[in-house]
């Protein structure tokens, strides 16, 4: 049982490496590559896990293995567009000047109702509104609506509005973002003073940001006093 156990948290972890070194895209956004790959590191995860007779480097070197032939597929897709192409395929245009490519549709094996599905999910819900619906290589739909149904910008009323710039966490449960605050030109002396205006000292806040702008959020850690009694009243409610 044990030894189940230390195999599993093992190999979790080297999927866990695994999986973070082949980068940060999600499910819905892998290459079909991607995908293959990561389909066949759960399975071989799970035999050395499940099976203690079977030596657990017997799952660990091929899924390295499997690592290494993603890097070089990655590799392979930045330096050649053919290669990419191969491997990747090209995005299909579905829907072009506002008509539906039926021949595309049936060669992607693409249905009306998914296509609508995808729309809607990009806050479409009138297929007339569409202008242009493309078939990225990862599945998702990229849609172009018509000019008269787009959402308006500030820009379309000559208006510039002011720079809001990236908004970064200087608190984050009581722990001190140090990176955050010297990539602004702070400090923490700079810090506690602005969170003593709002009657709390840095290590006190649940979560302290501060925008473009310079405007701050701040918000105070609840005790575990307050927390019991919080939760005890929403108990009652």
């Amino acid at each position: 049982m044990l030894a189940t156990f230390t195999r599993s948290i093992i190999i979790y972890i080297i999927v866990l490496i695994v999986m973070r070194l082949m980068g940060k895209r999600e499910i819905g956004q892998m290459q079909p590559f991607e995908l293959a790959i990561s389909i066949m590191i759960a399975d071989l995860a799970s035999i050395p896990m499940s099976d203690i007779g079977i030596p657990i480097f017997n799952g660990i070197i091929p899924i390295l293995g499997l690592l290494v032939m993603h890097l070089i597929i990655s590799v392979l897709n930045i330096k050649s567009s053919k290669i990419r192409e191969f491997i990747c395929g090209k995005p299909t245009i579905l829907i072009y000047q506002g008509r539906i490519d039926e021949q595309k549709m049936k060669k992607e094996r693409f249905t009306l109702n998914e296509l609508e599905e995808k729309l809607r999910s990009n806050n479409v819900m009138d297929i007339g509104d569409v202008e242009f619906a493309i078939l990225e290589t990862s599945g998702d739909i990229s849609v172009i609506q018509k000019p008269n149904k787009r959402t308006t910008t500030p820009e379309d009323f000559n208006i510039m509005p002011d720079y809001e710039g990236i908004l970064y966490n200087l608190v984050i449960d009581g722990k001190i973002m140090t990176d955050n605050l010297r990539k602004i030109g702070k400090n923490y002396d700079w810090l506690q003073k602005q969170t003593q205006k709002f009657h709390m000292m840095p290590e006190e806040a649940f979560i302290v940001t501060i925008n473009g702008k310079g405007s701050m959020f701040c918000q105070k850690k609840l005790t575990e006093k307050e927390m019991k009694i919080k939760t005890k009243k929403e108990g009652d409610f």
